[in-house]
């Protein structure tokens, strides 16, 4: 009774959270953490774990789509976790590689036109690893509607490292004029995957850091972060939704900010600037009212009527 009291309500939850949201992030990112711990405490093996984190990820993708999400890029292996002991390591590769190969054939991939690429310092993965990112790859390549990233053997700083060290060598060898260096051309150097900065960062098992995951893309664009409890296996739909619902608080949090700080500069503008504020002022109030944002903004006042021209009468002498 007690089971189907709880899952009635988690029900109902979930369709309150959904009638309030009003559109999604484009780009997630998830670190999907707790998996081992899972296991754990169920009394299994590592390995099970990840099998288990593997079923929500499957599940992730359809939540994706049900949002319109349009990117997604998982931390399914870092530099750090070729510390782990060798069995487990590669019982993880296998996994890997079967999922690569099953994403990469399955008939909804190409019914959504699903672009699979992996990014991180691919070379160190096994060759089995590698050739599977390499199927996956060409069998989505023509794709654009959606974009599923898998950071294998990434590290955020390894690759911010990698672009300094290519723009410095190109630079000392005359290649690059220093004040060619901008946006783009950094990141041309970064490893190629994320087509969209990061909007919302997902990290399960309770541990509340992004461990340098996509600090370009992430940290550039000031990503809401949502850190919750929950193991990767455990990871729910509703919990998805409490994620999303943090990074539309978070965007609405922005627009008030950065339409509040206008409105002082305005008010701060001279005599001078008064006509050309005066239209500013209209816009912001227009665009707040669209966004159903709430400001104190000052009433519009009438501009000033053009002066007429000063007539001059000759007369005869």
């Amino acid at each position: 009774m007690h089971g189907w009291l709880r899952r009635r309500a988690l029900s109902l939850y979930e369709r309150l959270l959904e009638r309030e949201l009003d559109g999604a992030p484009t780009h997630v990112a998830v670190i999907q953490d707790g998996n081992r711990r899972y296991a754990r405490r169920s009394g299994d093996e590592a390995t099970d774990g990840h099998r288990a984190g593997a079923e929500t990820t499957e599940r992730m993708l359809h939540w994706c789509n049900e949002l319109d999400v349009q990117e997604l890029t998982l931390y399914a292996f870092s530099t750090e976790n070729f510390e782990r002991p060798p069995a487990e390591r590669e019982q993880l590769f296998d996994l890997i590689e079967r999922k690569l190969r099953e994403f990469a054939d399955r008939e909804e991939v190409h019914e959504n036109e699903v672009r699979i690429r992996a990014i991180g310092e691919l070379a160190r993965l096994p060759p089995r690893v590698r050739e599977a990112i390499d199927y996956a790859d060409r069998r989505t390549a023509g794709y654009d509607e959606f974009h599923l990233n898998i950071a294998l053997a990434y590290g955020g700083r390894a690759e911010l490292l990698s672009a300094t060290r290519d723009l410095a060598g190109d630079v000392a060898a005359g290649d690059l004029d220093p004040t060619d260096i901008d946006v783009a051309e950094v990141e041309s150097r970064l490893y190629e995957g994320p087509a969209r900065a990061v909007d919302l960062i997902i990290r399960t098992g309770g541990d509340e850091r992004t461990s340098n995951f996509l600090p370009w893309h992430a940290n550039g664009n000031e990503a809401a972060v949502f850190f919750c409890s929950p193991y990767w296996p455990e990871f729910r739909r509703v919990d998805f939704l409490r994620a999303v619902r943090t990074y539309q608080a978070r965007e609405a949090s922005w627009r008030r900010t950065r339409a509040e700080r206008a409105v002082a500069l305005l008010r701060a503008v001279g005599d001078a600037e008064l006509g050309d504020a005066r239209r500013v002022l209209r816009r912001v109030r227009e665009r707040a009212e669209t966004d159903g944002t709430e400001l104190d903004l000052p009433e519009p006042e009438p501009e000033d009527p053009p002066e007429a021209p000063e007539t001059i009468t000759e007369t005869a002498d």
